[in-house]
């Protein structure tokens, strides 16, 4: 059984997208879409850099998810793809519900496009943080978090549930130094800031969630055909009417990614297949539940090699 999983923002590299889009027809139509959709040359932008501008937070995010997207139809040019359940990773809850027929890939394109605007604009440059902790049991890191909120009377809050021993976390500068710290005394191995712009999926993304519920009100949701294994909730949901809420909670809630991890496995899958630039996903996979098979497309190359792989073992 094939889940599909979508990543989210920090796997953007300049020069990305461009084999798909010169090699595949349907790959082409959805950046030529997604250009029409934001209002600016967004395929350009993946091609070509300059790398500055593709890190911002509003233009980041619909490329990951243009580039995700036109890796899938790509992919089924050349074999179809029948997946049990999709999912993502922030950002990538979007391209998984791109995926799902809920919502099209241009329509998704310009709803992140403003859902990066907002959240960069919700904490001003310079008074959020995030930070990854590793070797720390979550209950450990989200303690940690809890007492730095306590002593100092700041924001501070587990933000990505990544893996058994590896969890983000974010809030004001000082909330997620004093965080750091308690994590450290309680045994944590190490502690890496993230060169972000913001804090995201934290209390301060507030502002960012209030404007992006006036957006999500003027798109209509179709039922995913294919459940989709929310962050908020991490299990799978097929009601339209859930999506817009369950999107907006997303800003300010935990990625839950290590559960919905382990509920695809209980609800029978065996193989995931990440599709986007990078392999991060497929890392943090392996540190959750190594019995699943994983593959990751991101490159013709890749998907080429995928495709032989899946039909090989379908046939």
């Amino acid at each position: 059984m094939l889940a599909l999983l979508f990543p989210g923002q920090g796997s953007q590299e300049v020069g990305m997208g461009r084999d798909l889009y010169e090699g595949s027809p349907a790959a082409r139509e959805v950046f030529d879409a997604a250009d029409e959709a934001v209002g600016f040359a967004l395929s350009k932008l993946c091609f070509e850099g300059p790398e500055d501008d593709l890190r911002r937070t509003e233009n980041q995010q619909p490329a990951i998810l243009t580039v995700s997207i036109a890796a899938l139809r790509a992919l089924e040019e050349r074999m179809r793809v029948s997946p049990a359940f999709v999912a993502g990773h922030s950002l990538g809850e979007y391209s998984a519900l791109v995926a799902a027929g809920a919502i099209s890939s241009d329509a998704a394109a310009a709803l992140v496009n403003a859902r990066g605007r907002f959240m960069q604009e919700a904490v001003p440059e310079g008074l959020g943080a995030m930070a990854a902790i590793m070797g720390a049991a979550p209950d450990a890191v989200s303690d940690a978090c809890r007492r730095a909120a306590e002593e100092l009377d700041e924001i501070v809050s587990a933000a990505n549930y990544n893996s058994p021993q590896q969890t983000v976390i974010a809030g004001t500068t000082a909330g997620v130094e004093r965080a750091v710290a308690l994590a450290k005394d309680a045994g944590a191995k190490r502690a890496v800031p993230l060169p972000v712009s913001a804090p995201f999926h934290c209390a301060l993304m507030q502002p960012a969630a209030d404007k992006l519920i006036a957006e999500l009100a003027s798109v209509t949701f179709a039922a995913p055909k294919v459940p989709v294994v929310t962050n908020v909730e991490a299990t799978p949901n097929a009601d339209a009417a859930k999506v817009a809420g369950l999107l907006a909670q997303q800003v300010t809630a935990p990625v839950r990614f290590t559960e919905s991890v382990e509920e695809l496995v209980r609800q029978g899958v065996t193989r995931v297949l990440e599709l986007g630039p990078g392999r991060v996903l497929s890392g943090l996979v392996a540190r959750i539940d190594r019995s699943l098979a994983r593959h990751a497309a991101g490159t013709m190359e890749e998907i080429t090699e995928v495709a032989n792989a899946l039909s090989s073992e379908t046939e």
